[in-house]
């Protein structure tokens, strides 16, 4: 998941699953304190519940939903073909705005990767709500100091390297012990 796309520094992927959805949102905003305070720079996130049954839910805070960008373009590209074209014009340009911009929605990846996102889909475990964060500038002291708020919560991934990532797992409260833990590949390096 290192790669130099955002400002050309390194990015760090960081999933911390939860038994409760409030402690989730609680997570999501000390993420954003981070942030405020210079910490870290986060550039996504993504939330995924999976309840009991299995079913997800997938929340991204950066990619555009094809819904709302088909009714942009359509409204854009109505107005102009309105201008242009009369009403023939307005209807017309707001099919093919509603077309162009729910297909770019779906072409269009500005955060987490997709493949990502359907990792963490298949990854985490019923009943939970897990934090998925972009980040950059990652300072993991400021980091472990918050993760050890969140005691019970369970990394499910980082990427960072193998001493912060002990240290991440440690403030959850606990050990680095994957013999109970049910192994999921992650995708291979986006």
């Amino acid at each position: 998941m290192r790669k130099p796309d955002l400002d050309g520094k390194p990015q760090t992927l960081v999933g911390i699953s939860f038994a409760d959805p409030f402690r989730a949102q609680e997570f999501m905003t000390a993420a954003s304190g981070l942030a405020a305070q210079h910490h870290l720079q986060l550039h996504d996130a993504v939330v995924v519940t999976k309840n009991a049954d299995g079913n997800t839910h997938v929340v991204e805070t950066i990619d555009p939903q094809p819904g709302r960008a088909a009714l942009s373009g359509a409204m854009w590209a109505g107005l102009l073909g309105l201008l242009l074209g009369g009403p023939v014009g307005w209807i017309a340009g707001g099919v093919i705005g509603a077309g162009a911009g729910a297909v770019t929605a779906k072409v269009v990846d500005l955060g987490v990767p997709d493949v990502w996102v359907q990792w963490f889909r298949d990854a985490v475990q019923p009943g939970t709500t897990t934090v998925v964060l972009l980040l950059t500038d990652v300072k993991v002291d400021a980091l472990v100091a918050e993760a050890k708020r969140f005691v019970g919560a369970k990394l499910v991934y980082s990427n960072l390297d193998a001493a912060g990532f002990d240290r991440v797992v440690a403030a959850l409260g606990h050990s680095n012990d994957s013999s109970q833990a049910e192994v999921v590949l992650p995708p291979t390096e986006v």
